[in-house]
């Protein structure tokens, strides 16, 4: 049986007990913070040797400068040995990301002014990327997809790819999916050590100017200390599933889908809002019901009994407000006329709307990017996509007279800020 925490919204504790089902605060653990800073800095400093004596003492293979490299053979080997099966969900699941993010292509604008000054906006996308995909036993080829394919799409000249390989254990599913989204160079190397030699450059990593992808505490918190060097997706923590239900939905529907975000690890999130307290009961009793027939059962287990909870709301409006605090990375609205709902919702990094929209569709194939912030984040910030890997620009052109007619506003600024070299330099293009 799972004990999972059950809350009610209108008791006087709810808001401290909501506050510390939320709380995660592993990122700031200052351990293994000096423990990347350390390893950064010497990959920073001695390159290869750094990047591959790590990769030998953390993935317990003999990687050399010679070996690191998957060559595009070994690509294409993987691709044609696939089953028909795995290689027609992932053509389509790529297909669909492709359409989705086509969409999201930001475009150049320009427009003429009152003194005939042009100014715009130029849209340039990024030189090359970084692509972090975790190895071992937590190798997503999804992640690959959600990745690699809105950067092909803004028009990024170079993707390379990082993933890590225990025991030298290469991910066949992996590097199959690589070759299908268009990665240029897939490099055997994983956790911080990859990360700095992406942000800092290698002999055999180029350096890039962003990183993206998914990984453990290591590799979030390397992330985090070479930001501002290279540009980063997110820091990514746990994941997490809100859903909201009136009652109306096949509770074993709703508890499969707490279990799909419980199966990643122990600490991912799942919580469940419901406006009717028997349907509570009746998911409660449908995951006692299904959980020993998850092959994770373990780890479901734990991730609901230490960070799940059941919600009791008494109104649409309760259930919104809790919500938007939570500011979730995927909600579910599992209830009648969802578009109703969905306009009062603030804050939420992917929203499923209706009964027949798990969040494991997103995961794979609905076509939107499964890249989203978590943690609360989602206050300010977006799902991956296009616009990630395009960088705007600033254009302006001004005339002789669109020039002069604003110099005397920019003169009064800048005296106003006692730069006076400022004020000058506008003050020599006006017209006498």
């Amino acid at each position: 049986m799972i004990n999972i925490k059950s809350l009610l919204a209108s008791n006087e504790g709810f808001s401290q007990a909501l506050d510390d089902l939320l709380s995660w605060d592993e990122s700031d653990n200052s351990s293994i913070s000096q423990t990347v800073s350390d390893i950064i800095s010497e990959v920073r400093q001695k390159g290869d040797s750094a990047l591959l004596g790590y990769t030998q003492q953390f993935d317990q293979w003999g990687a050399s400068v010679e070996s690191v490299e998957v060559g595009r053979e070994q690509l294409e080997s993987a691709w044609s040995s696939l089953p028909d099966e795995q290689r027609v969900a992932l053509t389509t699941a790529a297909d669909r990301i492709r359409a989705y993010a086509e969409h999201q292509k930001l475009q150049s604008w320009s427009f003429t002014d009152e003194f005939y000054n042009s100014l715009g906006q130029k849209i340039t996308p990024l030189e090359r990327v970084g692509v972090y995909v975790p190895g071992g036993k937590a190798a997503y080829p999804s992640s690959v997809l959600m990745n690699v394919i809105p950067a092909k799409v803004a028009g990024v000249t170079e993707i390379i790819m990082v993933t890590p390989t225990p025991r030298g254990e290469l991910n066949n599913l992996v590097l199959a999916t690589a070759r299908l989204a268009g990665v240029d160079k897939v490099i055997r190397v994983g956790g911080a050590q990859a990360v700095a030699a992406l942000a800092y450059g290698t002999k055999t990593v180029p350096a890039v100017d962003k990183i993206v992808g998914p990984g453990n505490i290591f590799v979030a918190t390397a992330k985090k200390q070479v930001f501002g060097q290279v540009g980063i997706d997110m820091v990514a923590g746990p994941s997490e599933i809100l859903i909201i239900c009136d009652g109306e939905t096949n509770p074993d529907w709703i508890a499969m889908d707490l279990f799909s975000q419980a199966e990643h690890d122990e600490n991912a999130q799942s919580i469940l809002i419901s406006l009717d307290l028997e349907f509570i009961d009746a998911v409660k009793a449908s995951m006692d019901k299904l959980l020993p027939t998850m092959e994770r059962a373990d780890v479901i287990q734990a991730s609901l009994e230490s960070r799940g909870a059941f919600i009791y709301a008494e109104t649409k409006e309760q259930a919104i407000a809790i919500t938007n605090r939570v500011a979730p990375e995927h909600l579910e609205l599992s209830v009648d006329n969802a578009e109703q709902w969905v306009e009062q919702v603030k804050h939420a990094g992917a929203i499923f709307m209706g009964r027949y929209t798990p969040e494991a569709l997103g995961d794979y194939c609905a076509g939107p990017n499964h890249v989203l912030p978590t943690s609360g984040t989602a206050r300010f910030s977006s799902p991956l996509g296009v616009y990630d890997f395009q960088k705007r620009t600033s254009i302006i052109d001004c005339s002789q007279s669109g020039a002069s007619a604003l110099v005397d506003t920019a003169s009064v600024l800048a005296r106003g800020e006692a730069l006076t070299a400022h004020a000058k330099s506008a003050e020599f293009r006006k017209i006498k």
